[in-house]
């Protein structure tokens, strides 16, 4: 199973690798969701949609629908796996 942001835990971080299904809404693309881009989750709403993000500097909410679509590299420890 691959990791996206949908599987991040509270204050984790990872690098976006790929867009799992087709394309990426344009408003993400120009907040920065881009591969190579670092990401963390800051928050998940009670019902568990939508999932709060900052990608650089930028603090976002996507649908966790459109979360399992964003392929990460976890980083632990200034280390990326």
């Amino acid at each position: 199973m691959e990791t996206t942001i949908a599987h991040l835990k509270r204050g984790q971080k990872g690098i976006i690798k790929e867009f799992t299904e087709g394309l990426l809404p344009i408003k993400l693309l120009e907040l920065g969701c881009l591969p190579g881009n670092e990401v963390e989750l800051i928050q998940v709403a009670p019902l568990k949609d939508p999932i709060y993000i900052n990608v650089n500097g930028s603090h976002i909410a996507i649908r966790r629908e459109m979360a399992l679509h964003i392929a990460l590299d976890i980083i632990e420890d200034n280390v990326v796996i």
